[in-house]
């Protein structure tokens, strides 16, 4: 192991808005101001509520750690909810709107950033997840289930594309 490196086993979730390019092409400083009110006014203080961490902000997109699979997923779930609640009054194509993927992975941690398959595997799900929804990994799915109020359709098995592996 070397100077800030080391390995952990945790749950992470990616989350991505959902059109955000044709929002950005809109209106990009309103898009902007959406977006950090969103972060702000509802991720950030769900995360802190389930005892995660936020990662990294990457333009539209959030990288979440948590040490629990079922409080990934509760803060998820909670985080569509209310971002739901909020845009029932706003036009659609003015909505802040996220896809949200959650896995179970051991990942790399260096200088407070997370890297490996384990966190490539959530931006994946996160692309498999309809606008609104979230999209959980068997392994999150198996420390969850019976855990949460929630309910999952199963997608089946699902070819991911990590790096050269798929998964």
């Amino acid at each position: 192991m070397s100077g800030g490196t080391q390995r952990r086993l945790v749950a992470i979730v990616s989350a991505d808005v959902a059109g955000y390019t044709s929002l950005m092409r809109g209106d990009e400083e309103g898009t902007l101001a959406r977006l950090k009110a969103m972060r702000d006014s509802v991720v950030a203080p769900l995360v802190n509520e389930y005892g995660g961490r936020i990662v990294k902000l990457v333009g539209d997109g959030i990288l979440i750690e948590f040490a629990s699979a079922v409080d990934a997923v509760r803060s998820a779930a909670e985080i569509q909810r209310l971002l739901t609640s909020q845009n029932a009054d706003i036009s659609a194509a003015d909505r802040i709107e996220l896809r949200i993927g959650v896995n179970v992975g051991d990942v790399i941690i260096e200088d407070d950033d997370l890297y490996g398959d384990g966190v490539n595997i959530a931006s994946r799900l996160e692309e498999l997840a309809t606008v609104g929804g979230i999209c959980i990994s068997g392994t999150a799915y198996d420390q969850v289930a019976g855990k949460t109020v929630d309910t999952f359709d199963f997608l089946g098995e699902q070819n991911l594309k990590i790096g050269r592996a798929h998964v």
